[in-house]
């Protein structure tokens, strides 16, 4: 089975595990971290640097990582592409480039696009369309949220378009669809979203857990978010997570044990410093 087959399988596999059917997917780091209940964080990096994906040995924990970008279809794919390498079990040590091309590397890109657009789901979202136009290609990108490069790949492999078409097509940009065809409010909006950094939801919800018990203090969820401190505390009090106050526990004084104390080693040492020979005796009336 070549690596186009191979991705294909998994990601049709994952999507009838995950009950997805074959409809356009959200939020994907969403998805992603509750299917799988793995780490997920958009995080600063450098231009070329895309997307990772990690695994402690030791702990099993998996972790992936995806570059802030303002192109949100590009980020989108990266982050199918970074779940294939799970389902693979592609498991990186960091010694490579978040962008170094290999067999495995196609396999997971393979694995992306069938994620992100199933044949099958385009098929049924083409019904019975007979002409297949730039405005359809359009429709495509806005409704499942892929490039258009990804988008013509698989009208292709539909065989709703021809290679001449599809190679014309991979060229074109997203921004130049979403404003020939009225949709470019949208990209905006979707170009901010992918533009910003994102925690990993459950190390954030362990981290706001931790505040409300007073074990953790604001900055480090601020650090974890990437956002001032103030920001931070605003939003917390806003949503009513304040830190508990632990109670005091004072005892009763007739909850307090009896002491036995013994002051007679005292005394002696008292009457010694004294040039006091020892205790007195009688009454000591004068």
């Amino acid at each position: 089975m070549n690596a186009e087959a191979e991705g294909r399988l998994a990601a049709t596999r994952f999507r009838e595990e995950h009950h997805l059917g074959l409809h356009p997917l959200g939020d994907l780091v969403a998805i992603i971290e509750h299917t799988t209940r793995i780490d997920v964080a958009v995080l600063d990096a450098g231009p070329d640097e895309h997307g990772l994906t990690m695994r402690d040995p030791a702990s099993g924990t998996v972790f992936i990582g995806v570059a802030r970008t303002r192109n949100p279809m590009r980020q989108r794919s990266t982050l199918a592409h970074e779940l294939g390498h799970v389902c693979f079990e592609d498991w990186s040590d960091g010694t490579e480039g978040w962008s170094e091309r290999t067999p495995v590397e196609i396999r997971a890109d393979a694995f992306a696009r069938h994620l992100l657009l199933p044949v099958d789901g385009l098929r049924e979202f083409l019904g019975d369309r007979t002409e297949i136009t730039r405005s359809t290609l359009s429709a495509i990108v806005q409704r499942f949220l892929v490039s258009p490069a990804l988008a013509s790949i698989v009208l292709h492999q539909a065989d709703r378009i021809d290679d001449d078409t599809k190679q014309e097509w991979m060229a074109l940009s997203t921004s130049h669809l979403a404003t020939r065809f009225g949709w470019s409010d949208q990209y905006r909006a979707l170009q901010v979203q992918s533009d910003q950094r994102r925690a990993p939801q459950q190390l954030l919800a362990r981290a706001i857990r931790g505040y409300a018990e007073a074990v953790l203090p604001a900055q480090a969820i601020a650090t974890l978010r990437g956002v001032p401190v103030e920001v931070v505390e605003a939003d917390l009090l806003a949503a009513g997570v304040v830190p508990v106050e632990p109670p005091t526990a004072w005892a009763a004084a007739v909850d307090l044990p009896d002491v036995d104390v013994d002051l007679a080693a005292l005394d002696e040492d008292l009457g010694a410093s004294k040039g006091d020979p020892g205790p007195v005796t009688g009454d000591g009336a004068g």
